[in-house]
């Protein structure tokens, strides 16, 4: 590559390889698509070889395009380690963390961050809170600094550190027949009508990984794609289900009844997650160490740093 590529041009690339779009792209950097267009025409003749192609209506990158994007990120990560040296040796009085949360996690993960940036106001702070796959996409392409997960992803090199409970609890109306029974036994749980999330979902595994433990099968009358769905459904009368108890956290006390069930609640964690190959800043090490001091961190969390696949 020539020496006339410039630091802005590469910024440039990065978003548009990012966003998949130029429009996206001009907006997120306030420029105009003129603008995007010339730089990205510079980069492409400074480069000698295109960086996107057409595809229908969408553009996707090239051999060479992903080959500069993963520099480019890796250009960008030594920047922002330098500036976050300096920014260490200013006491955390200013730069950035870049958080991504599944859509579960958005019952507290903006608390935390609130708290979080109330102690470092100089801190820029950003949360993105999206379906699991794009948080696993994102992480494959290490764009964010942290990702709150409820299950740590197997396929990708991680480091998983949990940080608070997470508890699955049996929900039903107020008004079930089964409300106030004690240590309901789990077939007879089975025999109520089930709503639960989509196939995929880290609670629905752990559902039925309880249940298939005890050689129970349970057939959902529902599948929703969403915590909020299902709380709804389940105070119109339609079934009973399984959710964290942070899923009520936005709820009244009574709006709902915890149903004593055998084997519940299931104990999971919620994780910080990061890629094993990844140097955290100093800003989200900070972070992480704020959350593991607050006192709601899961007991495991005495392993921290130790990547798990």
């Amino acid at each position: 590559m020539r020496h006339h590529t410039t630091f802005r041009q590469l910024e440039i690339f990065e978003a548009i390889a990012r966003l998949g779009s130029f429009t996206r792209a001009s907006e997120e950097l306030y420029l105009t698509q003129p603008t995007v267009s010339m730089q990205i025409k510079k980069l492409t003749e400074a480069v000698g070889a295109p960086l996107f192609e057409q595809v229908g209506k969408k553009i996707r990158l090239t051999p060479d395009g992903q080959e500069l994007a993963q520099a480019s990120r890796e250009i960008f990560g030594i920047l922002d380690r330098y500036t976050m040296s300096v920014d260490e040796r200013r006491g955390l009085k200013q730069g950035k963390l870049g958080l991504m949360a599944i859509t579960t996690a958005s019952y507290f993960a903006p608390r935390l961050l609130g708290e979080f940036a109330k102690l470092y106001p100089g801190i820029d702070v950003s949360l993105r809170v999206t379906n699991k796959e794009q948080v696993l996409a994102s992480m494959a392409d290490n764009l964010d600094d942290l990702y709150f997960l409820g299950q740590p992803p197997e396929d990708i090199d991680v480091v998983a550190i949990p940080i608070m409970d997470n508890p699955i609890i049996v929900l039903a109306a107020p008004d079930h027949p089964l409300a106030g029974r004690k240590n309901i036994p789990l077939e007879r749980i089975a025999r109520e009508t089930w709503l639960m999330r989509e196939n995929g979902s880290g609670t629905r595994n752990a559902i039925e990984r309880m249940f298939g433990a005890s050689g129970i099968n349970i057939h959902p009358r529902l599948e929703l794609g969403s915590n909020e769905a299902i709380k709804q459904a389940i105070l119109a009368g339609l079934g009973i289900s399984a959710l964290s108890r942070h899923a009520l956290a936005l709820n009244q006390p009574g709006q709902f009844a915890e149903l004593d069930v055998e084997g519940f609640p299931i104990r999971r964690y919620w994780y910080a997650v990061y890629p094993a190959g990844r140097q955290l800043s100093v800003v989200a090490r900070a972070f992480l160490d704020y959350l593991l001091g607050r006192g709601e961190a899961a007991p495991a969390a005495a392993g921290k740093g130790k990547p798990q696949k």
